[in-house]
This record gives C-alpha cells, structure tokens and sequence, in this order.
C-alpha cells in the first residue's frame, strides 16, 4: 500500500458493539503496556534519570527532526510545561541540541545528538523486538490493517513524516 494513498472508506457493513469496542480498547492498553514492559528496563539501566517522557520526545525528535515544544505536547499529550522539560532535560543531559531554524530564527528547533540516537537506540530496540513478534505473530496479511487501525486511532497526531518514512 502506498503510505501517501489515501484511507479506504468506511465500510458501511462493519457495526460494532459495544463489548467489541471494549474488547478492542482492553487490547490496545494492555499492548501498550506489554510495550512499556519491554522498554523500562533499558530505562531503568540508563546512567541517568530518564524516564517514559524522556524517551518519547527522543523517538519522535528521531522520526520528525526540528521538533519544538508545542509540537511535542501536540503529539503526545503532554502539557506545554511538561514537554519542556523533557525537551529541556534532553538538552542538558547533551541527547538534543538546538538547530537554526530555517524559516523563523526566533524558533530553535531540536534534533537529536549522536549520544541522543544511542539512547533512543538503546531503549526502543526491545520495543522493536517485542513488535516485531508481535507482527509476526499475526501474520504478514494482518500488518498493514494493523498500521491503518493504529493510524486511524491516531488520527491528526499521525500527521507529518519525514520523506521516504512509512
């Protein structure tokens, strides 16, 4: 499937109840916490004290470089005031640094620094493993209805990738 292409439309046949809706909602949050499962513990082995927060501003610093705090906090959920700091404790801990903005020089964007990548690394590979079983698991037919699921749930947030990222 070509990730520009737009959704497929709704299938009017597909009624959902309630208990299925339940089933569904049970399923992403105990996914979401088996995925944390296996990432705390590169967390936890961090020489510093970083956190959840910490990790997500440096995935998506990784995904979507320039990254400002209202972006952040957009994606994630997290309070303005709440995404400067892990912004903030990624910079003085030297995991990002600021860019010059090319557009607004007023805007310092940020981007992961070489030790950055190495702990955003260093934590997400055991999420990745524990996906990519996942994955395989249900097989190569249900991957991609997988990602639209997620995308679709994840709606606007979604939104801007970098070029040739899926």
């Amino acid at each position: 499937m070509n990730a520009s292409a737009p959704p497929a439309a709704a299938d009017a046949r597909l009624i959902l109840r309630s208990e299925e809706l339940d089933a569904a909602l049970e399923q992403f949050l105990l996914a979401e916490a088996a995925l944390w499962s296996a990432g705390d513990p590169a967390l936890e082995a961090e020489p510093l004290p970083l956190g959840r927060g910490h990790f997500r501003a440096a995935f998506l610093l990784k995904r979507r470089p320039g990254l400002g705090v209202k972006d952040l906090a957009r994606l994630t959920g997290l309070s303005k005031q709440g995404a400067s700091r892990a912004l903030r404790d990624l910079v003085k801990a030297g995991y990002a640094a600021a860019a010059p903005a090319e557009e607004d020089a007023r805007r310092r964007p940020l981007v992961l620094t070489p030790e950055g990548a190495e702990f955003e690394a260093r934590v997400a590979e055991a999420m990745r493993s524990h996906l990519a079983a996942a994955y395989r698991a249900g097989g190569l037919d249900a991957v991609m209805g997988a990602r639209r699921i997620l995308a679709a749930v994840a709606g606007p947030r979604g939104g801007r990738r970098p070029r040739g990222e899926p």
